[in-house]
């Protein structure tokens, strides 16, 4: 499954960050027809990768008899009432102050939407949805697999509409995250991460939501959100239990000598980003997503590494709490690359031979940073 000019960016904005994509906030999505659709011919290089990467594997989305129905897209969009937006001017002052705990919400702040609007929002969430994965079907029943202009066009648009909606949807939500944190009680586990890790569940549980069984989305969320603060917990948990001491820092020296320290770098590189990718050192969620923006790790050829304070903007936190996620998951990839690389490396003729030299092999941060 996947997925303000001058204001913050919302905290809902990671896939939409990752995409590079400017969304539109024209909600007048029916009506419109090929001939007066302008197509764009040549795409950027942002919407070339976005188009490939929608195209890579099957759209997921809810299915509705209403998707079926005659002039669908008109009553879903155009004859739908409108739904209020929320305000989400108040989430980064709350969360400026980690502990979180003594702020308050304004009720005026809040969007308290009815079951209707819920489900007026996710049917049009998720008719954009299958219009993708309707598109994806006739690209690949063609013989070249490769999309027309136009439904490249086509693809583009609906995904932005989808995405549009599910961050507007989220944004309704992001009280109930806060609340759900400030509820459970895990001492051992920092506030700012139980937020980030409920947002993230947040936004998993609106791809996953079906209003058609007649629930409420808040009765849904709830539930996901306290199994990801469970997950949580049980992470850090097994965590401190099979590195129950502090890292030394004495632990990153090796006795390579400095000629091999080129191949060195490159060789533990692939090896950072392996141990990345595969969570070999059991990254949590929100550990693996600071990494892989801050560095660059999983990233695509037209992505670029991220600033602490972009990486806060994705995930919802501060930009000093990012460099304690990154500082943290930097710890826990250390030792995972101590214990299964630099372990295997390292042998006794090499350590006699440094005869007590200083270490030349690289930092984390620099096998990191040339990737």
């Amino acid at each position: 499954m996947n997925r303000l000019a001058s204001n913050p960016l919302s905290p809902m904005e990671q896939h939409r960050r990752r995409a590079r994509v400017d969304f539109s906030e024209n909600r007048s999505v029916a009506g419109k027809t090929s001939a007066t659709r302008r197509v764009k011919r040549t795409l950027s290089s942002e919407d070339e990768a976005l188009l490939n990467s929608l195209l890579a594997s099957e759209q997921d989305f809810i299915d509705s008899p209403a998707f079926y129905e005659d002039d669908a897209e008109q009553k879903i969009y155009a004859q739908a009432p409108d739904i209020p937006k929320p305000d989400t001017s108040w989430y980064h002052p709350v969360m400026d102050d980690l502990s979180g705990r003594t702020r308050t919400i304004k009720t005026a702040q809040q969007v308290i939407l009815t079951g209707a609007e819920e489900k007026v929002l996710f049917h049009q969430f998720n008719y954009a949805r299958y219009r993708i994965w309707k598109l994806q079907q006739e690209v690949w029943a063609t013989p070249a697999r490769k999309p027309t202009p136009e439904q490249s066009d086509e693809v583009l648009r609906w995904h932005r509409v989808a995405d549009r909606i599910r961050d507007q949807i989220a944004n309704t939500n992001l009280a109930l995250v806060l609340a759900m944190a400030k509820r459970t009680r895990m001492s051992e586990v920092d506030f700012a991460d139980l937020v980030s890790e409920g947002n993230m569940a947040l936004l998993r549980a609106v791809d996953k939501f079906d209003a058609g069984r007649g629930y409420k989305f808040s009765t849904y969320a709830c539930r996901a959100i306290l199994k990801a603060f469970s997950r949580q917990g049980m992470k850090l948990s097994k965590y401190r239990q099979r590195f129950p001491t502090d890292f030394d820092p004495k632990l990153e020296r090796s006795n390579f000598v400095e000629t091999k320290r080129s191949t060195f770098e490159k060789d533990a590189a692939e090896e950072v980003k392996r141990i990345v990718q595969e969570n070999r050192a059991e990254l949590t969620d929100v550990e693996k997503t600071v990494i892989e923006h801050r560095f660059g790790i999983d990233a695509g050829e037209v992505d670029k590494p991220m600033t602490l304070e972009q990486v806060g903007q994705i995930i919802g936190v501060t930009k000093e709490r990012v460099r304690q996620i990154q500082n943290k998951a930097m710890e826990k990839i250390r030792l995972e690359l101590e214990a299964n690389f630099l372990g295997n490396r390292r042998s006794k003729e090499e350590e006699a031979a440094a005869g007590g030299e200083a270490a030349v092999v690289p930092t984390l941060e620099e096998i990191v940073a040339s990737n």
